[in-house]
């Protein structure tokens, strides 16, 4: 089978898992350090870089880069907290769900596209550049907001 198939559908899988997560993490207060995390974990997958068949050049880099914080905009305004109950709770947002599955399509289609041109190796780094330059910015977003009402929620009790 194809690799770019095959990375496809692991693509479609991580993003089903995502929905799942994200979904599940509305239901329970969130907390700096599911916030932190994720990329943290994330982080340890650049060590694919070890291998030359991995390495990207620098201006692939820069170009994952680049559109990974471009996405990740619209993961960004797509993420907010509410407080209940004396909680910081991550607001569910039903065009989360839509900008994920668009985002995948996206992915899918820019990785079609580039399997054409360049080495599926460097295709894998430069999505995973792309995957990391996304998750950074919209985890430092939220963690940014979260401790903005995690401030606000310790002002109001010591103001009681």
């Amino acid at each position: 089978m194809n690799m770019v198939v095959v990375s496809s559908i692991g693509a479609v899988l991580m993003a089903i898992f995502a929905m799942f997560i994200r979904m599940k993490s509305a239901e329970k207060p969130a907390s700096a350090r599911k916030i932190i995390l994720p990329p943290l974990f994330m982080s340890t997958g650049a060590l694919m870089f070890i291998f030359p068949v991995f390495r990207v050049t620098p201006i692939e880099m820069l170009e994952a880069i680049l559109v990974g914080m471009l996405f990740s905009i619209l993961l960004i305004k797509t993420s907010k907290f509410e407080i209940k109950e004396n909680d910081i709770y991550l607001i569910r947002s039903k065009a989360f769900i839509f900008i994920l599955i668009g985002l995948l399509v996206i992915r899918i289609a820019a990785k079609s596209i580039l399997s054409a041109s360049i080495d599926v190796g460097q295709l894998g780094g430069m999505f995973w550049i792309l995957a990391f330059a996304m998750i950074v910015p919209w985890r430092i977003a939220m963690y940014i907001n979260f401790k903005k009402l995690q401030n606000t929620l310790l002002l109001g009790k010591n103001a009681v």
